[in-house]
């Protein structure tokens, strides 16, 4: 959508239509997409005019950015109220809203400790530890498989999500869950950090979260590992709802067994009926 739409209602909607396919296919996992772009185009529909068209995705666009920012500002004010001063926190891969929650509690002068995994085979650790030592929070940085050695010191696990199912299924960064089974058997509260808009209203209907495989090279880089050697790289995991204390979201903290209700509440019937595919 580089060049700006011409011509009649049907070409502009035409290639609104085209432009939102190539979206969605950039990040099949990441339901925060799909619904960014149900967001833009709702409505549109129902206009004949092509300039009504254009303002209203262009409006429709400027709440949606607006509703994220102040979502994740509120996150951080509700999340920072389970910080206690002395408590040691940890944190997987590099969520705005999960640190959203460590940075405001910092700011109101709770004195605290963060572990953050090193996150691979990104290492999107490393952004997480300068963001929070750039905030002046002390933080430690461990390979993930590091987890369970230290878990028993930990008081308090928080993630991010990148997708959360009407089940409460939580679909974040590849070894989520094992910190979530880890954070259980050692009884550390897990909560996730999500904006509601990364709730899942294509879940209703039965559809599964795709779960992305991304190129070998990421995982072996240069290293010779020769091409017989089958090489797995899942980008993201499912954590069972069991295993999850609660979800702050905007709307307040919830046991993720109410996901259902937040999708069906918050995002409306008609907008999670609009477009299923």
């Amino acid at each position: 959508m580089a060049e700006k739409p011409g011509g009649d209602r049907e070409t502009l909607l035409f290639k609104l239509k085209k432009a939102k396919d190539r979206f969605l296919s950039s990040s099949p996992t990441a339901i925060s997409l799909w619904n960014g772009v149900q967001a833009a185009l709702q409505g549109i529909d129902s206009l004949t005019d092509i300039e009504e068209i254009r303002h209203r995705v262009i409006e429709n666009s400027q709440r949606f950015i607006e509703r994220s920012e102040k979502a994740i500002e509120t996150i951080g004010k509700i999340g920072a109220k389970r910080i206690n001063d002395g408590d040691l926190i940890m944190t997987h891969c590099n969520s705005h809203a999960a640190l959203s929650v460590i940075k405001e509690a910092h700011r109101q002068g709770k004195d605290l400790h963060v572990i953050a995994t090193e996150s691979r085979p990104w290492r999107q650790g490393l952004i997480t530890v300068n963001e929070l030592t750039e905030e002046g929070v002390p933080v430690t940085l461990i390979v993930d498989s590091a987890v369970r050695s230290v878990m028993r010191d930990v008081d308090l696990v928080f993630v991010g999500a990148d997708t959360i199912t009407s089940s409460g299924v939580l679909i974040n960064k590849i070894g989520t869950s094992q910190l979530a089974l880890i954070a259980d058997e050692a009884r550390v509260p897990f909560l996730v950090c999500s904006e509601t808009y990364k709730f899942s209203p294509i879940s209703l209907f039965g559809d599964l979260v795709k779960i992305e495989e991304r190129d070998r090279k990421e995982i072996i880089g240069d290293a010779e590992v020769p091409e017989s050697v089958m090489v797995r790289n899942p980008v993201f995991d499912a954590t069972p709802p069991e295993y999850i204390d609660s979800i702050i979201t905007e709307i307040g903290m919830i046991p993720p067994f109410a996901a259902y209700e937040v999708i069906v509440k918050i995002l409306g019937h008609d907008y999670i009926f609009e477009d299923k595919e």
